[in-house]
């Protein structure tokens, strides 16, 4: 954390606009003032799963939506910019209380920036021109496990598509009001429950729906992750059978916000930061380990960069053709 804290404020429901808000539809509001730049697209973009994601919503306003099953239930956060640099957030439901009280830490106020050195000139070029990138950290590790499992060995397209299926058929509409276009996630009883036909109409296979299941089972144990040291929560979440280096990182990094939790294991990220930092059109997880090697403690962060960067490798291969699991 920051020596010097940013501020986080409450107001009272009563705002500009609120006369044109149902009563019923009004929430508990914060401001929080961060203590430096913050793009709240670049810091909350890592949660969304895909364009249509019923947990995650960008309004014309520019608003971000988050609908989230937090330890006091069910919860609906809107977030946005104000004038001055202020932070606007309204949530409702019983986990608006909660998801407000996260808001510091989910926009990166327990991220430091500072801690950081670009030693090659491609990632000093994306630090330099992305001031306000935050890890974000939501402290609710089942709200990223699950879909980063649905995301194993398969292409994007397919886990966002098996990710809304799921949510909009064994979900909870959000509380708050966009409840007709949100849904939270279920429970971890609800995921348990949920009939092999179900995971199978979704199109996710026998392994990665039995992974799902452990997972939700050992929910508890699961969620202290957020309390460990960072490799203590790397060996708690790969205790579960099916869960690898690549999908716990992919976890942490948004639910602790660990910003050395690198992905390893990943189809493309070698050859990204491969090629953007020597060029070369081929890298294996060793060798961009090892060029990440001056980034110790901030390796995810780097990634990060790397990426939007914007320098990719020339694609010299097709691309992976989804599945059809449900067609079988």
């Amino acid at each position: 954390m920051h020596p010097e804290q940013p501020r986080l404020t409450s107001t009272a429901t009563a705002t500009a606009t609120a006369a044109s808000v149902p009563a019923q539809t009004r929430g508990q509001k914060r401001r929080w003032i961060p203590d430096g730049p913050l793009n709240l697209s670049l810091t909350l973009g890592p949660l969304r799963r895909g364009p249509a994601d019923p947990a995650f919503r960008v309004t014309p306003d520019g608003a971000i939506w988050r609908a989230s099953r937090t330890p006091s239930g069910p919860g609906t956060i809107r977030i946005a910019g104000a004038s001055g640099g202020t932070v606007e957030a309204e949530a409702w439901g019983p986990g608006g209380d909660w998801l407000l009280d996260g808001l510091p830490a989910l926009l990166g106020a327990d991220d430091d920036p500072t801690a950081f050195t670009a030693r090659h000139r491609v990632v000093h070029e994306a630090n330099r021109r992305n001031p306000g990138l935050r890890l974000t950290r939501t402290r609710l590790v089942l709200e990223s496990l699950i879909p980063a499992i649905l995301e194993q060995k398969v292409t994007s397209d397919e886990a966002y598509r098996a990710w809304r299926l799921l949510l909009r058929r064994h979900g909870e509409p959000a509380p708050g009001p966009l409840a007709d276009r949100m849904y939270v996630a279920p429970d971890p009883r609800t995921w348990a429950l949920i009939p092999s036909w179900e995971w199978h109409r979704a199109g996710v296979d026998n392994k990665r729906a039995s992974t799902a299941i452990r997972a939700v089972r050992h929910a508890r144990r699961l969620e202290e992750a957020t309390a460990l040291p960072p490799a203590d929560a790397l060996a708690r979440l790969q205790l579960i059978p099916g869960i690898g280096p690549w999908t716990a990182a992919e976890t942490l990094q948004r639910a602790t916000g660990d910003p050395d939790a690198v992905t390893v294991g990943d189809l493309h990220l070698p050859n990204i930061v491969g090629y953007a930092l020597t060029g070369a059109h081929r890298s294996t997880d060793a060798e961009m380990l090892d060029l990440l090697t001056p980034y110790a403690g901030q390796r995810h962060r780097a990634a990060r960069l790397i990426l939007l960067g914007g320098r990719m490798p020339p694609r010299r291969a097709p691309r992976m053709a989804p599945g059809n699991i449900a067609a079988l």
